[in-house]
C-alpha cells in the first residue's frame, strides 16, 4: 500500500510564492519511483498536468506556468516539490501528484489534493 502524502498549500497574495511538497510512502519497500508530476484543477474546470519529472530529472511544464514554477525531486526521500514563484489568481486550484511507482507491482498512485489560493 502506498500514500502520497502533499503539503504547502494555502492562501498567497498575488506575486507570492508556495512550496508544494509530496512525499511517497509505503507499508512494504518501495523499489523505485519512476516519472513524478503535478496536476491541478481550478473551480469549474478539468484537471490539467502542470509539471512532471522524470526519474533522471528531465522535466516539463504546461506553458501557463513556465518560468514561474520550478519541479524537482529528491529522490532519497521519495519526494517532488514544485516550487511556486510569481503566483497569480489563475493559479487558484487544489493541486495533486502523481507518482509511478514499483513496489511488488507498478502502478500510478495520486495524492489527496492541497488547496492553493492566490487572493489579495
Amino acid at each position: 500500500q502506498v500514500q502520497l502524502v502533499e503539503s504547502g498549500g494555502g492562501l498567497v497574495q498575488p506575486g507570492g510564492s508556495l512550496r508544494l511538497s509530496c512525499a511517497a510512502a509505503a507499508s512494504g519497500s518501495i523499489f523505485s519511483i519512476y516519472a513524478m508530476a503535478w496536476y491541478r484543477r481550478a473551480p469549474g474546470k478539468q484537471r490539467e498536468l502542470v509539471a512532471a519529472i522524470t526519474s533522471g530529472g528531465s522535466t516539463n511544464y504546461a506553458s501557463s506556468v513556465k518560468g514561474r514554477f520550478t519541479i524537482s525531486r529528491d529522490n532519497a526521500k521519495n519526494t517532488v516539490y514544485l516550487q511556486m514563484n510569481s503566483l497569480k489568481p489563475e493559479d487558484t486550484a487544489v493541486y495533486y501528484c502523481k507518482a509511478d511507482i514499483l513496489t511488488t507491482t507498478r502502478l500510478m498512485y495520486w495524492g489527496q489534493g492541497t488547496q492553493v489560493t492566490v487572493s489579495s
